[in-house]
């Protein structure tokens, strides 16, 4: 079993990481499984749009709902996501890819939602996966994995390393 995380703090930076590593391993004509997220840009106090990019050439998924400008809660469209989970399980089980990436493991996922379920197929399936993961759910992912789990690193040569290790 091959699983690695990225973890960057600063906003937006590890979508932009993981959606460049795709891009890079497409180039190169890596087969691709997955999904990464691309943030609409938007001001600093704002929230942004949230799209799935379905690897490696699939559709584009919204996955936030917009509550109004003065919301707090959480913008995550359910809905949305586990459409977007279907896809990309769908072309796993259709395709033999070299890699899976996840954009997030986040809170879905942590309660056993979401990309979970992906996770676990490309595992089964001996793909290495490589997911994006916050400080507020490395445990949850860490328990998840049995602890198999390892740093992946937080840029492209590190990532690189990762997968050709």
């Amino acid at each position: 079993m091959k699983i690695g995380y990225v973890r960057i703090a600063e906003r937006g930076e590890l979508n932009r990481l993981l959606a460049a590593f795709a891009e890079e391993l497409t180039a190169d004509g890596v087969a691709l499984a997955g999904a990464v997220q691309h943030d609409i840009e938007c001001a600093p106090q704002e929230k942004c749009d949230m799209d799935l990019q379905i690897l490696p050439t699939g559709p584009v998924v919204r996955i936030s709902q917009n509550l109004g400008r003065d919301s707090r809660g959480c913008r995550l469209d359910t809905v949305a996501l586990e459409q977007a989970v279907g896809i990309t399980e769908a072309q796993l089980s259709d395709a033999s890819p070299k890699l899976v990436i996840i954009n997030k493991f986040g809170k879905h996922e942590a309660d056993g939602r979401g990309f979970r379920s992906t996770i676990a197929l490309a595992l089964e399936k001996e793909v290495p996966v490589l997911v994006g993961v916050n400080g507020a759910n490395i445990t949850a992912l860490e328990e998840f994995t049995g602890g198999a789990v390892v740093d992946a690193g937080a840029t492209l040569d590190e990532l690189r390393n990762w997968l050709n290790s």
